[in-house]
């Protein structure tokens, strides 16, 4: 068994500092890699070294490959985490990796290659009898035969593209008559975003949820379900705010999800932790989507549940030291949420906001948990991705984690940027999420930007009354001298505010 005592993370951000902070915990040494425009970031100022690696662009800085393979070599590292995004998906870069006779912590290549292509992934799961999507096994491109096949299958349908993510080469297509513009549309799209042309037809699920299954397996065969993560409030295709449970999965249904979930782990001869993704329909049936062969962005809500480090868990795996728990000894431990903080305006289509972080105040108290990247004073670059941070709650149950988050979304003091706290305390506060009955439809369903033109928070509400109060002590009128209609006046402006 090889023993790590150097890892190179590379990655920028909240990621990349949360996987330095377990290194150093396990007494392992870290090194940073940056752009021009991460220079002062804080997982740079972390890490015992760390190293530039070019100007702002991705494709000029995190996606040099050899480049970050080259520093390694360099500075006699031993491993190499990817976290999430740049190359923690590219079976190549995990590949040269090997090659340089250094550890990638992270599944196999072939492993990566399976999982990386739609199609792929279902041919390999299919001998593990696990719920797929009616759709076609492999690509198709002949219009006519795509348009037959579709009719089979029965309207509305979904045309994807193999290699897509994140709703690009996805067309949805409700009758015959739009068929044939929307193939040509999915598979030119496909084509320019993923180099690949290749698409797929499968049924179209109107109102799904999302819910993602978390694995863990070791490079002697043991492979675990960490239980579920409910997925459904996106915009745009993506999350914005998960859960661990979710609030409609029964232990039955879970053990079933879990289960298939290790089967399509075993299809691929998988180690290090990944993650299957399900839909679910109205009746609650799952079909497999996808499985992603990295750690993912709200992998927290899963730790918060069950007590265990997954940076940890993954190291420990790529050294090659089995997992030293069963599925038994998992048990669930309340209830966890997460929201993401983007950079981003609600109120105009959810676009990116750039500028700078004037005031950054995070919030704390017992069952918090921040997950950033940015400190007070820091330019929010326009290069990346625009979370700022994944904001974490963990409680007994899932109305007191809610009850918790709202606390902590008011806490929470960013100025300077618009962000998505607002959204996320509708969401959370509102009476589909808080009756769990609800789908990737939600945004589309109840949001509209009018919904936070007159939100105040608790804390904002306490600022406006002391302000009231200092306003009428100051300018009272002469026939206004008892205390208790200060109180009146405040009672009034705080009505008037709500």
């Amino acid at each position: 068994m090889a023993k790590i005592k150097k890892i190179l993370v590379a990655n920028r951000g909240e990621i990349s500092l949360r996987i330095m902070r377990t290194a150093r915990e396990m007494g392992i040494a870290t090194v940073a890699v940056y752009s021009e425009a991460d220079r002062l970031s804080p997982h740079v100022l972390f890490a015992d070294e760390a190293v530039c690696l070019g100007p702002p662009p991705s494709a000029k800085s995190y996606l040099l490959g050899d480049k970050i393979i080259a520093v390694c070599v360099e500075l006699g590292v031993d491993a190499i985490h990817p976290g999430y995004g740049f190359l923690s998906e590219n079976a190549d870069f995990a590949r040269k990796v090997q090659e340089a006779g250094l550890i990638f912590i992270g599944p196999s290549p072939e492993a990566i290659e399976v999982m990386g292509s739609k199609l792929a992934a279902k041919q390999a799961v299919a001998k593990y009898d696990i719920p797929l999507v009616p759709g076609t096994e492999e690509a198709i491109s002949d219009i006519p035969v795509a348009k037959t096949r579709a009719a089979e299958i029965g309207y509305p349908i979904l045309i994807k593209a193999s290699a897509g993510g994140g709703g690009k080469g996805m067309r949805v297509v409700e009758n015959e008559a739009e068929f044939e513009e929307q193939m040509q549309r999915a598979v030119s799209e496909a084509q320019s975003s993923f180099g690949d042309s290749a698409v797929f037809i499968e049924k179209y699920i109107s109102s799904p949820r999302h819910i993602e299954i978390q694995v863990l397996g070791d490079q002697q065969g043991n492979i675990l379900y960490l239980f579920e993560r409910e997925c459904s409030i996106q915009r745009r295709h993506q999350k914005v705010i998960e859960e661990a449970p979710s609030a409609v999965v029964s232990p039955e249904m879970r053990k079933a999800m879990g289960e298939a979930a290790v089967g399509v782990a075993k299809a691929c001869d998988y180690y290090g932790a990944g993650t299957v993704e399900f839909i679910v329909d109205g009746e609650l049936n799952f079909f497999f989507l996808e499985m992603n062969t990295r750690l993912q962005v709200e992998h927290p809500v899963t730790e918060m549940i069950i007590g265990k480090d997954l940076v940890r868990e993954q190291i420990l795996i790529a050294e090659g030291k089995p997992l030293s728990f069963t599925q038994d000894d998992l048990k669930i431990n309340g209830h966890s949420l997460e929201v993401r903080v983007y950079a981003e305006d609600p109120k105009n289509n959810f676009l990116p906001d750039i500028g700078k972080l004037e005031t950054y105040k995070r919030p704390q108290g017992a069952g918090i948990r921040v997950d950033d990247g940015f400190e007070e004073g820091m330019d929010i670059p326009i290069y990346y991705d625009p979370m700022i941070a994944k904001l974490i709650t963990h409680a007994e149950d899932r109305q007191s984690a809610i009850e918790k988050m709202v606390r902590a979304i008011e806490d929470y003091k960013i100025v300077g940027i618009q962000t998505t706290l607002d959204f996320c305390k509708f969401a959370i506060t509102h009476d589909a999420f808080v009756s769990g009955d609800f789908d990737t439809k939600f945004v589309e369903n109840y949001f509209s930007p009018s919904v936070l033109e007159q939100e105040f928070s608790e804390s904002e509400l306490e600022l406006l009354s002391a302000l009231a109060v200092e306003f009428f002590t100051k300018n009272k009128p002469s026939g206004l001298l008892k205390s208790e209609s200060i109180s009146n006046k405040e009672s009034a402006w705080r009505n008037r505010l709500q």
